[in-house]
């Protein structure tokens, strides 16, 4: 007989799992995981074109489709891209984005989209987001062109670090520009 756990708090309800020995005796996983990615393009150039940025984007958006994750929105601007994605458990966001820039990369270049060779910047900014949250980020993400007649994305990105009061040196935010 399995040892009981102990009682915790008495106004919870114990929970009685009644599968059978050796069985999974969970259902299901359930969880609700909104992350807003930022990345930018090597050296902050602004390669990515109006004329093809759509098409780049049904392709990010199928790369993560493919990965069985969900996309909410994709937007950017020439030098960078944002997107908000719901997560499942089974996947980690470095290998998601990974597979994002690769493809992406090699799509774009595949294609000839630029001219020379087409590469993001290394890393990417990840931000967790509460459902109540979803809504603003959208708009904030459909709102790329406007924030940026204000301010550059390296203004941004550095306003989203220190709002999610993520810890950084400024020295290793971006590879400076050749």
């Amino acid at each position: 007989m399995a040892p009981e756990a102990p009682n915790i708090n008495n106004s919870r309800r114990k929970i009685v799992n009644l599968a059978p020995e050796g069985q999974n005796k969970v259902a299901d996983t359930f969880t609700q995981l909104y992350i807003h990615v930022v990345f930018a393009v090597k050296g902050r150039e602004s390669l990515i074109n109006t004329e093809w940025k759509d098409k780049l984007y049904r392709y990010i958006s199928g790369i993560i489709a493919n990965q069985n994750q969900k996309l909410y929105i994709i937007n950017g601007m020439p030098d960078h891209v944002h997107l908000l994605i719901s997560m499942k458990p089974d996947k980690t966001l470095s290998d998601l984005v990974r597979e994002i820039k690769e493809h992406s990369t090699k799509y774009i270049n595949g294609q000839g989209l630029v001219i020379g060779k087409f590469q993001w910047q290394n890393g990417f900014g990840a931000f967790s987001v509460s459902q109540s949250g979803v809504d603003r980020v959208i708009d904030y993400i459909k709102g790329q062109e406007e924030h940026h007649s204000k301010r550059t994305f390296r203004e941004e990105y550095l306003e989203l670090l220190e709002k999610f009061k993520i810890e950084f040196q400024e020295k290793y935010i971006f590879e400076e520009l050749i």
